[in-house]
């Protein structure tokens, strides 16, 4: 029994201080706001990856590389996982891009694209690159949110309706 319990509390000793738990606990928290901002963007706008969508990738993304970090594991190692992720993200990009046949209409590009984005915020902050997190996710919602309403002025309502994403 006393093996039994000392293997469990094993499984429970990766965060060894409060100060880790803490710094990862900042970092999932700072991934899950930052990819929430960039799908509160996307649910205002009517889109089906909204913002607990982002969140998630972000989270996950995050995850995925705070805990091999957290491991130990070289750059070498870590650059596979980051491969392994842009992989993913890729596949549910795809899946999110939709051709309208009788139209000839494509829609969900940005999507996928905000969804790629997302993960690469996500990576950051799970990697403690809070400052390239945040400065990428105004970036982002600056193209999301505010470029906008410029391409509408400057195409024309017309022009840009056929390439809603």
């Amino acid at each position: 029994m006393h093996d039994l319990f000392h293997g469990v509390l094993e499984d429970f000793s990766d965060l060894h201080t409060p100060g880790e738990a803490l710094r990862i606990t900042v970092r999932l928290l700072l991934a899950a706001v930052l990819g929430g901002v960039l799908g509160f963007e996307r649910e205002r706008s009517g889109k089906s990856a909204g913002m607990r969508t982002h969140m998630l990738v972000a989270i996950a993304c995050g995850f995925f590389v705070l805990v091999p970090q957290q491991f130990g594991m070289s750059n070498a190692d870590l650059s596979r996982v980051v491969q392994g992720i842009v992989t993913g993200i890729g596949f549910i990009g795809a899946g999110s891009i939709l051709k309208l046949s009788q139209s000839h209409e494509v829609r969900g590009l940005t999507t996928a694209a905000g969804l790629f984005l997302t993960s690469a915020i996500g990576m950051a902050a799970g990697m403690g690159r809070a400052a390239s997190a945040i400065l990428g996710t105004i970036l982002a919602y600056t193209v999301l949110a505010l470029l906008q309403p410029l391409e509408r002025k400057l195409l024309g309502e017309e022009s840009t309706h056929h390439h809603k994403a």
